[in-house]
Order: structure tokens, then sequence, then C-alpha cells
């Protein structure tokens, strides 16, 4: 029946091939694909919007307007929907105000904890809300930290103040501002700061008793340096030009709040304590030990409260986040710690018969933490609703109800119903996560030997111990432990000491005119083949250009603001979305239209396109699995493992001189049949010369490593220790050794 099953008939979006899918509700379904099969578009781009369309459709417009927008999909029907809940990889937003306490509520339950027992009694809860007048400290306004001026970006001491000593603007030879220094006779205009007296220096920049003491007839509106600035750049109330802005952030930095110390609260509200701690102390002790104190709490007329938090606080840490405490800012969350803070936050919903989607929920959690999640999955399906995960770990594909798998292949060659069963029916099936199940995991090769060492000296950031590390040059090396227990923080340290090269997931452009084609630096020769074929100008095939369609300037879309109700991107009537005018379409090569060319994909292209240059700078592309994309996609649109893969296909075409990479996670996205690809290219990273050093849970990756670094032994101030640091083979009994042994 329609009203147990979610219905999808004709789905066509983006590389859905008329797809016909039904799925029972009430279970818990993943659905499994290679990169680029089409599952983001069935889960995210076809059955989450339309449920999010049509819910945001039975709200005023008013209120429709401050909804998440959503695009209708291109599907000829579908039923059985409800409400949606989209928990997603996309980071914590960096608002300064946001942190893990905030956003998952437990700080709602502190504060309300504080507001009842405190002694001295500060009031309601409010008082106890850095977001709020009542509690944040006046000094900061809630934030923890003031903007100040940083003194030693606003002098060159190398320079004379005709020469362009004070670095700010305004100040050049014959500005205002350098006249009001230059000609009141104090200084030595035309030498070297350096060989100033101290006290000129200190004139100069703070004015006040400092110029009185060099100069007997001080002008009466004499500002020091220092004083200018702070009262023109951030005393000032009104709105800040961009020019302005970027003055800030150029000549300041962030400091702890004098007043609170970082706190973000007001003295009353820092003060108070139930059972001799403060609200503050409290905010910074790692989940489980604040769990433990605030059990202690526990009194008649706050049981309730008690009961609340400890139970958040307890879903937390059996998702693997009781390294965290609640004064952390969401901004330095992972995606992966940023999803399963999103799920906590669901745990005590008591709405049933909702929709949740998740997008690879296991990213970033080492295969001990793995079970605690499909446990929560598990949670959300038993009360009454249905959960769609996309996701590649075979682990959450065995306690799934049902494995759906989209493909066979990428891009023009997915978007097709491969499978739908379960796990066992899976194992069985001849679709590419059948094949790649079957075949079993990558056996463990003869380790590469070193040719040299890079030492990480005494390590201290964030939760690691004052280690010192060395990592072993010219192979490859992965950083593994649980969440939390500080691969990260050791990364990071490898690239303040040795100037390693970071490959992330961040995107590779947030510009929607940034496509393989200009990433890759294949558009001028692309031009000039058509050029040459057509004799037109080059000028002519730039849809940034004079080629480029005037109604919707070359983007091909057209986007109309309705005001109050949701704005609408529609394809471009002129060009149909091709980007180009009628009389760059009338010319050809090879066959091809420039809008056809656009329209190959990476491994079309290479086929289709032969020009030695251009086929030069696209081998890499595919050689990293990304020959689904085609060549006129915008990069905003890829995951974060996609813009990884980009920025690895990047430096395997431009690298030139031995360097250390760093990879953050590679095979996020990953399909299992892919990581013997991801293996092959690191392995041409290696074979150049290069290190290789990566943060991984893939058990797959971390067999074929030839040097392993294992840190913990737990997370947060339980980890920051090396546990093991050699070749694969030789790790002990650790959470990593033991799933090493198990998987």
């Amino acid at each position: 029946m329609s009203e147990q099953t979610i219905r999808i008939r004709d789905a066509v979006t983006n590389n859905l091939d008329h797809l016909d899918l039904d799925i029972r509700r009430g279970r818990l379904v993943v659905i499994a694909g290679v990169s680029g099969s089409g599952k983001s578009s069935l889960v995210f781009d076809t059955i989450a919007a339309e449920a999010g369309a049509e819910l945001n459709e039975t709200f005023p417009p008013f209120t429709r307007n401050r909804l998440p927008k959503w695009t209708r999909p291109a599907v000829g029907g579908i039923d059985g929907l409800s409400p949606v809940i989209v928990i997603d990889q996309r980071r914590l937003g960096g608002n300064a105000r946001s942190t893990v306490g905030t956003i998952t509520d437990t700080w709602t339950y502190l504060r309300l904890l504080f507001s009842r027992l405190s002694v001295p009694h500060v009031g309601e809860s409010s008082a106890f809300s850095f977001n709020d007048p009542a509690g944040m400290c006046p000094t900061c306004s809630g934030i923890g930290e003031v903007v100040v001026p940083d003194v030693g970006s606003f002098l060159d001491c190398d320079r004379s103040l005709a020469d362009g000593a004070i670095a700010l603007p305004g100040f050049g030879e014959g500005q205002h501002w350098y006249r009001k220094y230059a000609e009141i006779g104090a200084f030595a205009v035309d030498r070297p700061l350096r060989d100033w007296p101290q006290e000129h220096i200190d004139a100069l920049l703070y004015g006040g008793d400092h110029i009185a003491s060099v100069i007997a007839a001080v002008p009466k509106d004499y500002e020091g340096v220092v004083e200018r600035f702070e009262r023109i750049y951030l005393r000032t109330s009104d709105t800040l030009s961009e020019r302005k802005r970027k003055t800030i952030a150029e000549f300041t930095h962030s400091a702890l709040c004098p007043d609170c110390g970082g706190e973000r609260l007001h003295e009353a509200a820092r003060t108070a304590t139930v059972d001799g701690h403060t609200i503050a102390e409290l905010a910074r002790l790692e989940i489980p030990e604040l769990r433990d104190i605030v059990r202690g709490m526990d009194r008649p007329e706050v049981s309730s409260v008690v009961t609340a938090l400890c139970d958040r606080l307890a879903a937390m840490e059996t998702i693997g986040l009781g390294y965290l405490h609640l004064a952390r800012a969401t901004g330095s969350l992972s995606g992966g710690e940023s999803q399963r803070i999103k799920a906590v936050r669901h745990l005590g919903s008591s709405l049933i018969e909702m929709l949740y989607v998740f997008d690879e929920p296991t990213v970033g959690l080492h295969p001990h933490d793995v079970t605690a999640m499909v446990d929560l999955l598990g949670q959300l399906r038993d009360r009454g609703n249905t959960v769609l995960v996309v996701e590649h770990d075979p682990a959450v594909m065995a306690q799934a109800d049902e494995v759906i798998e989209i493909g066979p292949g990428p891009g023009s060659a997915g978007g097709r119903l491969v499978f739908q069963g379960t796990f066992d029916g899976l194992l069985d099936s001849d679709g590419p996560t059948g094949r790649a199940l079957a075949t079993g995991r990558e056996e463990q090769r003869h380790p590469r030997s070193p040719d040299g060492w890079v030492r990480i000296a005494n390590a201290t950031t964030n939760n690691l111990g004052d280690i010192t590390v060395d990592i072993p040059r010219g192979v490859l090396t992965v950083l593994t432990g649980v969440a939390g227990s500080g691969k990260s923080s050791l990364a990071s340290e490898l690239v303040a000491q040795h100037e390693a090269i970071t490959i992330d997931q961040k995107p590779v452009s947030a510009n929607r005119r940034s496509t393989p084609i200009t990433y890759t630096g294949i558009a001028a020769a692309i031009r000039r083949r058509f050029a040459k074929l057509t004799g037109a100008p080059e000028g002519l095939f730039s849809a940034n250009s004079e080629g480029g369609c005037p109604v919707c300037r070359g983007l091909g879309i057209i986007y109309t603001d309705l005001a109050f109700m949701d704005g609408q991107e529609t394809t471009c009537p002129t060009c149909r979305g091709t980007r180009f005018t009628a009389e760059a379409l009338a010319h050809t090569a090879d066959g091809l239209t420039i809008a056809d060319v656009e329209h190959l994909t990476v491994t079309e292209a290479l086929a289709r396109l032969d020009e030695p240059t251009i086929r030069a700078r696209l081998v890499h592309l595919d050689r990293v699995g990304l020959g689904y994309l085609r060549l006129g996609q915008p990069l905003n649109t890829l995951s974060g493992g996609e813009a990884q893969r980009v920025k690895i296909a990047k430096e395997l075409r431009d690298a030139t001189e031995p360097s250390i990479y760093l990879l953050d996670e590679p095979t996020t996205g990953l399909h299992i049949s892919d990581i013997a690809r991801l293996s092959a290219v690191l392995d041409d990273l290696l074979g150049d010369g290069h290190t290789v050093v990566v943060i991984e849970h893939n058990l797959d990756v971390i067999r074929t490593a030839d040097w392993l670094i294992d840190l913990g032994p737990g997370p947060g101030r339980h980890g920051g220790q090396v546990l093991y640091s050699g070749p694969t083979a030789g790790i002990g009994d650790t959470a990593t050794g033991r799933a090493l042994r198990e998987g």
C-alpha cells in the first residue's frame, strides 16, 4: 500500500535513468553504489527534495522564504513521503556564538540547573546564557574574545616615516595622517624607525604621556597611531565598508577577553557555583566527567533536568563524541563530528513517522565506533521512523533491513536499480558492490623501505602529550586511532613543522564558473582547437567571454528573485542551459559543438579529443576515479571526497620537487571497489619521490600502509599518546590492531 511505501516513478534527476523504485517505510535502508552512480541524486535530490518542498508549501509565503530552499526534482511521481530531516556532513557554521553545548541543547539544561541551584542565586536561566544580554560578558558581548590591534604589524622599522614606515592606510607621504606626525617636529622623518629612541616609538604609537615627554608643545588633537586606529576602526558604530573590514582583518587579532578570560559570561554567572563547580568549569570538562558530576547534583526539584541532561550526554558518549566539551566551538568540528552532533539532537525527539536521511554517517569513525553509530540509526528506526543512509561501509550494510544499490557505473552509466534486498542477497549479487564484497580484502604487501626520516618534535597541540614522532620519507604512512585520539592534531604539527602540503576535502571553488575545464587549464587549448578548425575567434568559444549567452551571462541558468517567495533557478530559455550563443554553437570541431565538449565526461573526452595537451591534463582526473565528471560541471557541486580527489589529480599533474603530502580520509565517498584505485594513485605519488601521510580509518588502506602510527588509547584527554609506530604487521593489542585482525 502507498501509505506503507515510498513509491518513486520515472525519476530522472541528474543521472537517474527513469528510475522506478518502492522503498518500504519504517526500515533502516542503506543506499549503495559506486561514486557518481546516482545515490545522492535519489536520496537527497529526489526523495528529500520533494519531501522538503511539499512541507514548505504548507507554510505561508512569508514564512516559506525563511525556510531551507528545496529544488523540486525531475520525477514522474512520488507517494508515501513524510517530513524529512537531512543529517548531512556539512560542517556546523563557524558562528562565534555556537558551541557544542548550544547546538545540542545540553547548555540549555545546564544553565537551567544552575538557575535553580547556584550559590549565590543569580536569577533565571537567561542569566547563564552568553547569547543573552542578561548573561553575556559586557566587554566581549559573550564571544569570549576581543579584537585588539596587532601593533607589531603597524610599523616597518626598516623604513622611515617618509618611506612609508606606518603600514596602515592613509599614512603615505603627503597624506593627511602622515602630516599629523611628520609636521609636529617631534620625529626624525627621514631616519629609519629602527634608529629612533624607544621613547619616540612609544610616542608615535601611543601618544599620551609618551608624546609629552618627547615634545613640549603637543598639538591638542594629537593621537598615537594605535589610538587613532582604535577610534576609526574599532570604536565606530557605523556600518563598516569593505575597505575598513579588510584593514581590520589585516591589522588586528583576537585575544582572550580581559574581563571574563574567555568564559563569555558576566561576573555573577561566572562566580556562582553548584556543589563547588562554576558553570564555566563544567563546560570545559569532557562529556563522561561532566555527566558524572551532573548526576551528583540530582535534587528532587531538578531531577527531570538532571535526567534529560545526563541522557543527552550519554548519547554523545555512545556515538564517539565523549572527548568533546560543551565550550568547544562548532566551527572547529569536522564534517563527521558535525553529522553525529546533529544526530544526537534528534534522539530525544518525540516525533514519529519522520524520514531521516544520512550521508555516510561513519565518516571519521574508527571501526571500533561504527557499531555505536549503527545502534543510533536503529534507535531512530525503532521509534517509528524511516531511515535512509547513503553509505559505503559494509558494516552498516550488514545491519540494514534492506540494501538498495544504484549503478552500475558512474555518471551516464549509472542511475539504474542494480539490487534491492538483504545484505546476504547483496553478497551473492553481480553488481559492483556484490563483486567487491566477494573479492575480499586486499592482501598486505611487502612494505617499502624509508629513504630518510622527518621528526615531529615535542608536539602539544590539543591533547597531544608532548610527543616526538619520526615519519619515514618516501613511503606511505597512515595515522590511525579512535575519533579524538589526536590524529588531526599530529597532522597539524606535521604541517606546521615541515610545511607539508595538505590535500583536504574543502571545496575546490565556490565559483559556479569554475569547472574541470577551467581548473585543469585546458580551456585555452579547447578554444584554440575550435578556432583553428573553424576560423572563428577564440573568444567565441568561451562562455565567460564573447561566446557567453547574453541572457544568462554564460551561466546556463537564470535566478529569479521572488521577494518573499522562494527564489527560482530555471534553465535559460535562450541557450537552453548550454551557456553559449547561437553563433558559437553553429561551429563544430571533430563533430562536436563547444557545448557538446562541455557535456563530455572526463573519460569520454579522453577518447574523443585527440589533443595531447588536453589529454595530458585530463588523464589524472580519470586516474583518481573522477572520469564520470562532465567537463562543464561546476566544481562547487562536488562532494568533499570528490573535491579532495580533484586536488590529488592536480598534484599528480603539477608536482615537481619531492614533497610531503598529507591527506585527510581520502576514502570519504569512495565505493569499496575504488579503494584499490586510490591505492594506485597514492603509489603514483610515492613513485614520483613524494612522502605520503594519510589520516584514515579504512582497514584496506591501513593494510597497504608501509608504516603505521597509532594514537590513543582513547579520545580527548585519554588519548594523545603514540601507541605504536612501525610496520603495519607489527601492531599489537590496540583498537586498531584488533580491528585489523577481526575485519
